[in-house]
């Protein structure tokens, strides 16, 4: 069902974390299907130097959150808006049609965070709430 690739990043996902005073943190979920995902970046220059995360969701959900992980590290902040669901999938050798939609949580919400970064919300200790569905990051909560 999974490939090779997917099962590695479920058993052994990479960059899974907190970071100490991070550039941006959001929570970002799908209410459809319940996963969530908690993203800190630091960003230093125009560049994504670290990416740490909290998943709660499937295997496949684990698997985008890590592998997107490991690709946005060294990427500027507009390679990384460039990123796409479809970069995600085809990374990790493709998954089940019913799990692709795994691969919108973690892309979402890296694009979410650069978003609220780019618009100059990066209190350290705010935590801000994007949801799947949202047009865009709220500060709902704070």
């Amino acid at each position: 069902m999974y490939s090779k690739l997917v099962m590695e990043h479920f058993n052994q996902p990479r960059n899974v974390g907190y970071l100490d005073n991070p550039s941006v943190a959001i929570q970002y979920g799908d209410p459809a299907c319940g996963d969530c995902l908690l993203v800190f970046l630091k960003i230093e220059q125009g560049i994504i130097t670290d990416m740490k995360y909290k998943v709660m969701g499937c295997a496949a959900a684990i698997a985008t959150a890590s592998i997107t992980s490991e690709m946005s590290i060294g990427l500027t902040v507009e390679q990384a808006l460039e990123l796409t669901e479809k970069d995600v999938v085809i990374a990790l050798g493709g998954l089940p049609p019913q799990k692709v939609h795994c691969s919108n949580l973690a892309v979402g919400a890296l694009k979410a965070a650069l978003r609220v970064y780019l618009a100059g919300d990066r209190e350290p200790e705010a935590v801000i709430n994007a949801g799947h569905d949202a047009k865009g990051p709220s500060n709902q909560g704070d």
